[in-house]
């Protein structure tokens, strides 16, 4: 059985509680819904080993909260849910960029300058997707496994000495716990959620959608003419027609598609020779391979029952 990622909210309304609910359920993810500061301060203080992420509801008290976790020495990954009117109170968060992403602000700004927690915070509206919450979720743990001692912590320099030594010796405990953790849970997982359905197949210009297959077909052609080669090391080829697919979420079936045009076009060329296509029935190793890798990137990415 898998870890389950243990998370740990503080959401006042109702509505929005009840949709994480639903998205933290599809994950199995361990839950402890918070409805008060209080109530969430004091869990957090005795389980902060335990959390590998908090997602907070923003509101005008939250940068009171956001400070009591640091003066007690507690880093944890962040989601910070809430309508882009309100957070766009935030100074310098960097919501105001054309395309549309909610993030951290820029690296380049002053220390501390927009933050409410630290440097690997994740905004995001409330009406989100069941995905769009988990990406949310993995891409806070992600950035988090990215904090560094000596200069993303935003208020560091707000702390005394015994406390920001206690909060680097924690961030760095944390930080080992939760890549074993995420090593040993995800899998695939954490690759599934950098796909962007803007990069997919279905959704690209024409002309973009052309070169993704004249791309695709050029790698399996390659893969076909050294499959039996034993001066010629198909693998790289193999794993990049796999990524280039996994990435366009490119179905088995076009595959097979593109293996029978492939296997089409040699059926003509041995015709004209006068040679007999028997030798193309040996190609089936080929796509059954191709297909068996595609398949195996796909499942590994799904979540897992756990």
């Amino acid at each position: 059985m898998l870890p389950q990622l243990s998370i740990c909210t503080l959401i006042k309304h109702q509505d929005l509680r009840e949709t994480l609910q639903q998205t933290l359920d599809i994950a199995r993810c361990t839950v402890l819904h918070c409805t008060s500061t209080g109530e969430f301060l004091e869990y957090v203080q005795h389980q902060k080993q335990h959390i590998d992420c908090a997602i907070l509801e923003y509101d005008d008290v939250l940068a009171d909260l956001s400070q009591e976790l640091q003066q007690a020495g507690v880093l944890l990954p962040v989601v910070i849910m809430g309508n882009i009117a309100n957070l766009d109170h935030v100074e310098g968060s960097d919501l105001d960029r054309s395309d549309g992403n909610l993030g951290p602000p820029d690296s380049s700004q002053d220390e501390g300058t927009g933050l409410l927690y630290h440097k690997a915070e994740v905004l995001l509206p409330p009406d989100q997707s069941n995905e769009e919450i988990l990406e949310a979720i993995h891409e806070a743990i992600e950035r988090f496994l990215n904090l560094s001692n000596d200069s993303d912590l935003s208020s560091k320099k707000n702390l005394d000495s015994d406390i920001a030594s206690h909060a680097e010796e924690f961030l760095m405990k944390k930080q080992q716990r939760l890549t074993e953790k995420l090593r040993e849970r995800l899998g695939y997982l954490g690759v599934y959620y950098k796909r962007s359905p803007q990069r997919f197949l279905r959704n690209l210009p024409e002309d973009e959608q052309h070169e993704v297959l004249q791309e695709i077909q050029k790698l399996y052609r390659e893969i076909v003419l050294d499959y039996f080669s034993d001066e010629v090391n198909i693998n790289p080829a193999l794993d990049e027609l796999v990524n280039i697919a996994f990435f366009a979420d490119i179905s088995v079936t076009h595959i097979v598609e593109i293996h029978m045009e492939l296997m089409d076009q040699f059926s003509k060329q041995l015709k004209l020779e006068g040679r007999s296509e028997e030798i193309l029935l040996d190609y089936r190793l080929t796509l059954i391979d191709a297909i068996a890798h595609l398949c195996e990137m796909y499942r590994r990415s799904i979540p897992r029952e756990l």
